[in-house]
């Protein structure tokens, strides 16, 4: 069974960055699109960013300008570089990839802390 590992989480100071990488265990084939979500304590799981196998990408209001998402579609993995972090930013974060062929595949979430 392909599992999809995050990595890159942490504790960090407002105004600082972080980069989230995600990696699946194994093969999964007819990726269209890779993601990232978050939640916080207390609130429902939110999109943070998504970029489509053709590069599109697309971003929550609250991080644009601040995240930018990528992937390697050869490694089938995608990042998420944050910037200017905000303590709102505090969340755990979830690695979502969605193939054509066999459905959503989801990560155990990183922790990301941001003091103020």
């Amino acid at each position: 069974q392909v599992q999809l590992v995050e990595s890159g989480g942490g504790l960090v100071q407002a105004g600082g960055s972080l980069r989230l990488s995600c990696a699946a265990s194994g093969s999964i084939f007819g990726i269209r699109r890779m993601g990232w979500y978050r939640q916080a304590p207390g609130k429902q799981r939110e999109l943070v960013a998504t970029i489509s196998s053709g590069g599109s990408t697309n971003y929550v209001d609250s991080v644009k300008g601040r995240f930018a998402i990528s992937r390697d579609n050869a490694k089938n993995t995608v990042d998420l570089q944050m910037n200017s972090l905000k303590p709102e930013d505090t969340a755990v974060y979830y690695c979502n990839i969605w193939s054509v062929l066999s459905g959503d595949y989801w990560g155990r979430g990183t922790q990301v802390t941001v003091s103020s």
